[in-house]
């Protein structure tokens, strides 16, 4: 049974009830000895509070994506076959342009949110170059099977989750598809081919988005594997014009990084709520030795560029989770690296979907600029650095369309 599927929910909410009803029916009318009557009494309050834990965490489970199935939550599923040393670009010497191509078998995927806006659909990969096995989801924009556009190729943006997180989690708790929908349909966004591949792929523990020989090629995986993949099955723009990627938390980083240390392969990236030390997430393997941190940091990487990479960075944060980072990099960029930091208040919330969610459109706006899509239609211009916050919304302010310098003042 599906960890995130609706029948093992029914049969949590149904065991709840059962283990409600059990001590108010039995509690009086149990028979035999005291000590065994007190040991049925313990076993059925330790049975209604296992079920009502066990129901609770999977609705918080389904409403964040954390873990998508049983090996990600007991920590059995590993998706790495090997991990060769594949050199500073993670190619390992390979020519990518001479690799067969990969033709990928795509199913619609299930889960909370993944058949809306048109369907999110799913392949296994096995990725050549980074010895990496897991799936990846795609969404097709509207226009992609428009018979106008068979001639047309698309820009990509690849979204990665935090830690714990599911692939899943940017269509099913953000539902990144079914905000951008109706707005590419009507041109003030781009179509986007939404990309959203697997980050969870060692148990217990981050990859970093990172290159470690002998134990993971998240770097690989992610910025040579799924990006060939997509190219060799999707009319798609090649890298790195029309290429992005975005992610939250722990996400946010990794694109923050992948985007400075490969301005080849990706010409922008949003950031919402990422940190650049990988030291951010303490379980993450790129946090194991300064090395490996300095290496993996989108701040060093960047001053230490021997040229500024031509990339466009998108960054929210709030105070202490985020915004700090954002500013160092924004202070650090030199032209052509372009850096638009959005000021997100406390007010807005905390470290959540509920933060993130609203920043889904103005990113993908602020994208549609950057990438060289045209200008965005009456009512989807890019949210202004410090417009008024005078009645704001919630929304508006968990989306950065609110004041930074009022909202410090409200501090």
């Amino acid at each position: 049974m599906s960890l995130t599927g609706t029948p093992f929910l029914c049969a949590l909410v149904v065991l709840s009830v059962l283990a409600l009803a059990l001590p108010l029916a039995l509690w009086s009318r149990l028979r035999g000895p005291r000590l065994l009557r007190a040991a049925a009494r313990t076993l059925m309050l330790l049975f209604a509070q296992g079920t009502a834990v066990a129901l609770v965490f999977t609705l918080v489970n389904n409403a964040n994506n954390l873990y998508d199935n049983w090996a990600d939550l007991l920590g059995t599923g590993d998706h790495v076959q090997q991990a060769a040393d594949l050199g500073a670009d993670g190619t390992g010497g390979i020519v990518l342009r001479r690799l067969p191509k990969v033709r990928q078998i795509f199913e619609p995927a299930g889960g909370p949110g993944m058949r809306a806006a048109g369907g999110v659909r799913v392949t296994q990969l096995e990725g050549r170059v980074s010895g990496v096995n897991a799936e990846v989801y795609v969404w097709l924009p509207p226009q992609y099977d428009d018979p106008a556009y068979r001639h047309h190729r698309f820009p990509v943006v690849e979204l990665l989750p935090g830690y714990p997180g599911s692939a899943k989690a940017w269509f099913g708790s953000l539902q990144v598809h079914e905000q951008l929908l109706p707005l590419m349909r009507d041109g003030r966004v781009a179509p986007f081919i939404l990309v959203a591949p697997r980050t969870n792929l060692l148990a217990g523990v981050d990859t970093g988005c990172a290159n470690i020989p002998g134990t993971v090629n998240a770097d690989t995986w992610l910025s040579v594997d799924v990006p060939k993949m997509v190219m060799d099955n999707f009319r798609v723009e090649s890298a790195p014009r029309g290429w992005a990627v975005a992610g939250y938390s722990a996400g946010a980083h990794c694109a923050a990084k992948l985007a400075v240390a490969h301005p080849d392969r990706y010409r922008a990236a949003v950031s919402l709520s990422g940190y650049n030390d990988p030291i951010g997430e303490r379980d993450s393997l790129a946090a194991q030795s300064p090395a490996l941190r300095a290496e993996n940091d989108p701040l060093l990487l960047l001053r230490e560029a021997p040229v500024p990479p031509r990339i466009a960075l998108y960054l929210s944060g709030q105070p202490h989770d985020g915004y700090e980072a954002a500013v160092a990099l924004e202070q650090t960029a030199k032209a052509p690296t372009t850096v638009h930091v959005v000021y997100v208040p406390r007010s807005a919330g905390g470290h959540t979907m509920a933060l993130w969610r609203p920043q889904v459109v103005p990113a993908f706006r602020w994208l549609t600029e950057v990438t060289g899509r045209g200008p965005v239609t009456a009512g989807g211009a890019a949210p202004p650095r410090s417009p008024s916050t005078a009645g704001a919304t919630p929304a508006e302010l968990a989306s950065g369309t609110a004041s930074r310098a009022a909202a410090v003042r409200r501090r």
